[in-house]
């Protein structure tokens, strides 16, 4: 094939897509997927079901507790070795009401996502408020109640109560 020829092919393909429309499809892919949580995470699930305990893990570098535990320390990068237990009570750094229902979400309307600073911890851990959402504010106290059932999972913890 000569220049010329691949040349005339070209405009040809052109002229054909100015006539084509384009199609849009509107649906939905399920696309399910597992995701480990490793070692550490698994340690912190299996301490929720078995021992209704909440474990955090303490940079050696630095002296950050983390709940939930974590592999590295994100401030300084150390990693971090062994874990200790936290809580189960706390103070609430901040939370927000929600009113509006959504699939999604781990509680039926109204709850609360609460960021809790458990005793014995450096940062917050996000969680809910089923009950008495209304009696929330910055600094109340809190405690961790854990439900009969569980299954290694973060709703072990069922809800967090003003105390």
């Amino acid at each position: 094939m000569t220049r010329d020829e691949i040349g005339r092919m070209g405009d040809e393909m052109e002229d054909w897509l100015k006539d084509v429309k384009p199609l849009t499809v509107k649906g939905q892919i399920a696309m399910p997927y597992t995701w480990s949580v490793g070692e550490t995470g698994s340690s912190f699930l299996v301490a929720l079901r078995d021992q209704t305990k909440i474990l955090a893990s303490r940079c050696d570098a630095c002296g950050t507790v983390y709940v939930p535990p974590r592999k590295n320390c994100p401030k300084c990068f150390t990693d971090i070795q062994g874990s200790m237990e936290v809580g189960p009570e706390g103070t609430v750094e901040a939370f927000t009401i929600v009113r509006q229902g959504h699939p999604l979400h781990p509680a039926k309307a109204p709850f609360a996502y609460v960021l809790v600073r458990l005793d014995g911890s450096d940062v917050g851990f996000l969680h809910i408020v089923r009950d008495d959402w209304d009696k929330l504010a910055v600094g109340c106290r809190v405690k961790a109640l854990f439900r009969a059932q569980r299954t290694g999972h973060i709703l072990d913890i069922d809800t967090f109560q003003v105390i």
